[in-house]
């Protein structure tokens, strides 16, 4: 506030006259076009808004730069935007840096990458070129800037992942790295796993990258060509899925190559799932097809139609699915594959995906596997207000048989939560057991003693479930247990619970009808005629 001590006239320091005309343009007018200038005079123009704080032409001068970045520009806006700390514009030249990596290391504009912005690009896991070229633009950047520090530089290269012919000819001449830096990078090569090397990999979010249009192939299993076709519908027992024979030294399997090494953390794929049985499998990454990472292992686990799995990020060019079992025959079949990395947050324990969403649904690819009812996986339809005396529940005799809910996969499970029959006052008595395999079972529920009604959510220690199994032992009205709903976990809501425990509000079509029929949703096999 100068001009306030009669100071008639204040220089504006580090301002370009061009810029600061559009600046003053925009305040009279309050319009701006900004697609006339060039790339200079427009971050310039975005250095004054923000100095005068103007965050409306911050952003709109940000979003108009997004869209014309180059190889030639990008590294001169990402500096501007890291230097401010837009965020959008910076992850977006990082984004177009990362898939363009080889022409920006050659660009003009990598050089006058500030030390800061420099040592921001290369370190990224995604900004995947190869790393003798990474070295060679680092070491012009260093004659460029003779004033800055070389060693915390040269510091950024992953020399480790570069061969020994390319350490003793590059590397070592340049003198910019003591010997006994490059030899501990030749021990770490010949020492460590190939996967624990820290790779560079293409990073594409939430893109299929497992399909032929990024380059990808099968090149290993039987049938190779269905798998990465995109068809997920047009498949039965002689076409349409890709397979290999099931050993017991696991031998076989089905071999993914992509077209470049790739950062990913998430696949999705279907297997065969025309009839009801299950496969259990596992799936390795590797750079080399030498050396293996698991990232899934479901080799004890009964699995199902869609498998959605995700894992910690990892960087590979090979992805083999190795069948382990199958319920029906010794051939594990694969529908479709797709392999990606998400943005979408996930927890993980033990390596199984604790799910926030209800993933006992029919979109989720669970089943009833035992029960009767009217309708095919009405319990998992997510259908709780429209049923009655003769449908919308599914039941079993009490004494025997159960209601056995199968997911999809393994999912790490600490609560669930069912509808209980409550068209009248009865109540009913039950237990609930959880397993992975069908074999060994686990009870997470005991309410064999209690009067039980409408809605119930259990709670329990999270563990592996891909198998829950509902036992009812008494019901007031009759020899007959019901159950109208069931999802895990949990998703109660407040709604859910208001008057879950008074006397049930009237229902369409409550006609009682004795001895109504119902269906097994398991097979085709004569069953008893039960009547609520």
């Amino acid at each position: 506030m100068r001009e306030s001590h009669s100071q008639a006239e204040i220089p504006l320091e580090d301002t370009p006259a061009e810029a600061f005309t559009m600046l003053l343009k925009y305040i009279y007018t309050g319009q701006l076009t900004l697609s006339n200038e060039k790339e200079e005079i427009l971050l310039d123009f975005l250095t004054l808004a923000h100095k005068y704080g103007f965050p409306e032409l911050e952003d709109a001068t940000s979003e108009y730069l997004c869209t014309i970045l180059s190889v030639c520009n990008v590294c001169m806006v990402y500096d501007v935007a890291s230097l401010y700390s837009l965020h959008k514009l910076s992850n977006t030249c990082c984004l177009y840096m990362d898939r363009n990596a080889s022409a920006i290391l050659s660009s003009k504009g990598f050089l006058g990458l500030s030390k800061a912005a420099l040592l921001s690009v290369v370190s990224r896991d995604s900004f995947a070129a190869p790393e003798k070229d990474i070295f060679l633009a680092l070491m012009n950047w260093c004659q460029q800037n003779p004033d800055e520090r070389h060693e915390e530089i040269m510091n950024a290269v992953r020399l480790p992942l570069m061969t020994l012919t390319e350490l003793l000819n590059v590397v070592r001449p340049a003198a910019l790295l003591t010997a006994d830096t490059i030899l501990d990078a030749i021990k770490v090569r010949s020492e460590s796993r190939d996967m624990e090397l820290n790779y560079r990999g293409m990073l594409l979010a939430d893109e299929n990258i497992a399909s032929m249009r990024f380059g990808a192939q099968v090149i290993g299993g039987e049938l190779k060509a269905a798998l990465l076709d995109g068809d997920t519908q047009n498949y039965d027992l002689d076409h349409g899925f890709s397979r290999h024979p099931i050993d017991e030294d696991c031998r076989s399997g089905i071999e993914v190559k992509l077209g470049h090494a790739s950062i990913v953390n998430h696949v999705r794929m279907l297997l065969w799932d025309r009839d009801s049985r299950s496969y259990s499998y596992y799936i390795e990454v590797s750079m080399d097809e030498l050396d293996w990472i698991r990232i899934i292992d479901h080799s004890n686990y009964l699995c199902r139609s869609w498998q959605n799995l995700f894992f910690t990020p990892c960087v590979c060019r090979y992805i083999r699915i190795v069948g382990t079992h199958n319920s029906v025959n010794k051939v594990f079949h694969l529908v479709s594959f797709e392999c990606m990395f998400t943005n979408t947050p996930f927890s993980l324990h033990s390596g199984l995906l604790v799910p926030t969403e209800n993933v006992a649904t029919v979109g989720a690819s669970a089943t009833v596997t035992e029960g009767v009812s009217r309708s095919r996986n009405a319990l998992l339809n997510g259908d709780t207000k429209n049923y009655d005396w003769d449908s919308g529940y599914t039941c079993h005799q009490l004494g025997s048989g159960a209601i056995v809910v199968q997911l999809a996969q393994p999912f790490m499970i600490g609560s669930i939560r069912l509808l209980l029959w409550d068209c009248d006052d009865r109540s009913y008595s039950f237990y609930i057991e959880v397993s992975k395999n069908q074999q060994q079972w686990k009870m997470v529920a005991d309410r064999t003693k209690v009067t039980c009604r409408s809605w119930q959510t259990i709670s329990f220690e999270p563990q592996p479930v891909v198998f829950i199994r509902i036992v009812g032992t008494y019901n007031t009205a009759n020899e007959v247990f019901h159950c109208v709903h069931f999802e895990c976990p949990n998703q109660e809501t407040d709604e859910d619970t208001t008057g879950a425990n008074d006397a049930p509000e009237h229902r369409s079509g409550q006609g009682l009808r004795a001895g109504s029929q119902t269906q097994s949703v398991t097979n085709t096999q004569t069953r008893p005629q039960f009547s609520c």
